[in-house]
């Protein structure tokens, strides 16, 4: 049996798919809808921000790509469905799913920690996802879902212990979607590392440009620099081009060479 070879724009290529990006107004879902959208997908941004979304949107749209933007809160499972049909909609299919709002800028032990702000980070963080994979799978036929992690879920986090619960929690939901909804789709995701969002730098107390250097320069990462938008946004991109059509229920860790910290 004869194998054959793409090129490497075939390989990369997304023409044809349609991607939902939640949490796509800022930050790593901006750059992963930005990059989806530069490799050929029709994209959905989805987030509860309008005017940052649909600036997402318009940045794509002036780049030569297709996007819509949709309000969408992702704690709410019925935006979810309508965010599902708007891709529909307006694309004609949904094949790319990303999930990825998250977040939480507490940082306290957790014996300090309230009920409701542990309820909060739970829903937005662990529930949405699994909320996402659901509606996913109900509208796609075939295609692939790219769930959005944290270093935090995969060792002890002193002061977040919440957010690294739910993104563990994240990990496993990864694996087991993988097993129930293979072959039709691929459920991956990614862990990443440090990347100096607006969120990273509330959680942290960064102020301005030389703390965010000095930290940097602390965090003793061995590629010796915090990530970037468009590190993340690659490797969602690898995660659902025809590259990696034989890869799934895995979690990569984007952080790099750092361990959790």
């Amino acid at each position: 049996m004869s194998q054959q070879y793409p090129s490497p724009a075939e390989l990369f290529s997304l023409e044809g798919e349609v991607a939902v990006v939640t949490g796509g107004g800022r930050g790593i879902g901006e750059g992963i809808a930005r990059t989806l959208a530069n490799a050929g997908a029709k994209v959905v941004v989805a987030a509860r921000r309008v005017n940052e979304i649909e600036s997402v949107a318009a940045a794509i749209r002036a780049d030569g790509g297709q996007a819509i933007a949709v309000e969408t809160d992702v704690t709410d499972e019925e935006a979810m469905e309508k965010l599902a049909k708007a891709a529909i909609k307006e694309f004609g299919k949904l094949s790319i799913w990303v999930n990825n709002a998250g977040g939480s800028p507490a940082r306290l032990p957790m014996t300090d920690l309230k009920r409701e702000d542990w309820d909060a980070c739970i829903a937005l963080n662990l529930t949405a996802v699994w909320v996402g994979i659901r509606t996913a799978a109900k509208y796609m036929d075939t295609g692939s879902i790219i769930n959005i992690s944290s270093g935090a879920g995969f060792g002890p986090v002193p002061g977040s212990a919440h957010y690294g619960a739910a993104k563990a929690a994240v990990n496993s939901l990864t694996l087991t979607a993988c097993a129930e909804l293979a072959p039709r789709i691929r459920v991956n995701g990614i862990a990443p590392g440090a990347v100096p969002t607006e969120i990273f730098k509330i959680a942290l107390g960064v102020k301005n440009d030389e703390d965010l250097a000095e930290i940097e320069s602390q965090w003793n990462i061995p590629m010796q620099r915090f990530g970037t938008l468009l590190d993340m946004g690659a490797a969602v991109l690898f995660l659902c081009s025809p590259a990696a059509s034989w890869i799934s229920g895995e979690m990569i860790r984007v952080s790099g060479g750092a361990k959790p910290r």
